[in-house]
Formats: C-alpha cells, structure tokens, sequence
C-alpha cells in the first residue's frame, strides 16, 4: 500500500476500518458481558431452581470464584482487544507516510510491525473469548467443563495447523519481498548501525 497508495488506498484503509469495527464489537461485548456478570455476582441468593441444574459444589463461595474466573476473562479479552484497535488506529495514520529513502529509517518496517502487533492483540483477545466458554460451562459443574475443554481443543488444534498443502499453496504463491527489506525489519538491526 505505501509504494503504490493510488492504487491499494482505499482497500488498505477499509480493510483497517473492518479491522477496528472488528475489535470495537468485541471489546464492547466483553466489557457489556463482564458488566452482566457483576450484576448476576452481586444480586444471587441460593435458589433452589439453579442448584437443581448445578452438578457439584454449589456453595456461594464456589459460585462466586467462578463467576470471578469468568470476569477477569472477558476484562482481559477487553484489554486486548482496546490494544488492537489502538494498533489499528496507528496504523490507519502510519500508512499513508511516504516510504522512506534508504538509510533514513524503516517506515514500511515499523507499520507491518504495528499491523502484526494490532492482529496478535486481536488475536489473544479473541483467544480470551474462547477461554470464557468453558469457564460459564463451569458454572453447571464440571462435566460440562471438560467435555467443552475437550472440544476447544480439538477445534483449535484445526484452526491453527495448517493440514493440507491447499491451506500453505497461497503463501507460497505470494511474492516474497525483497531481501534488503527482510534484512532492515530484522530485530538485529534495530539500533544504530554503526559499530
């Protein structure tokens, strides 16, 4: 996008735009989430319905770390996810810089290392919502837990292998970029390249 902005502009800003609308439905819904579950903490009693349904220890105690659990997962879903969209937002700004001239600095470098660290962070909070499912399944006791455990697990051990050459053929078939951009966005040559 940044050597040729006529063309790529718009596709890179509305793919960043999705991007930030993407982060901002999740950190909304995690903080709405942790604010029903506040209220769920603070106003249950012991009802006889509920235990019915509960399979092991019900005490309020018990109920209470697991309701705890729960909150602090959808606080740090919402913390990862307002670190993307502010990764993202920088990198709405970064991208329409110039490309600099050689030996100036790494533009091009610094705004891929902001965009990857905007998708980890959307990623690890996406990863905190998962983590939620079987903590409320917690909450119905410990069967429901594992056998969720399980199924998480499996589902994640697909969505993060790549299992067939059908799934790598597309990053094979991409352009690879030149070796003195590989070399500049190196960690070694961070610093000041004088010795």
């Amino acid at each position: 996008m940044m050597a040729d902005g006529i063309k790529n502009g718009v596709l890179a800003v509305q793919t960043l735009r999705n991007n930030i609308m993407a982060s901002t439905l999740l950190a909304s819904t995690a903080i709405t989430l942790s604010s029903l579950i506040g209220i769920l903490v603070s106003s249950s009693g012991s009802g006889g319905a509920a235990a019915a349904i509960i399979y092991g220890d019900d005490s309020r105690m018990v109920s209470s770390v697991k309701y705890f659990a729960i909150l602090v997962c959808f606080l740090i879903a919402f913390l990862f996810n307002v670190q993307s969209i502010r990764y993202y937002s920088h990198v709405s700004f970064l991208i329409t810089v110039p490309p600099s001239k050689p030996g100036e600095g790494h533009s091009q470098c610094y705004v891929s290392r902001a965009l990857n660290r905007a998708s980890y962070f959307w990623s690890l909070g996406l990863r905190a919502f998962y983590f939620s499912f079987p903590l409320f399944l917690w909450t119905f006791g410990p069967i429901p837990m594992f056998l969720c455990c399980c199924i998480m697990i499996f589902t994640l051990y697909f969505l993060d292998t790549a299992t067939s050459d059908a799934d790598t053929s597309l990053f094979l078939s991409l352009p690879r970029t030149p070796r003195s951009v590989e070399e500049g966005c190196s960690p070694i040559n961070q610093g000041s390249s004088k010795v």
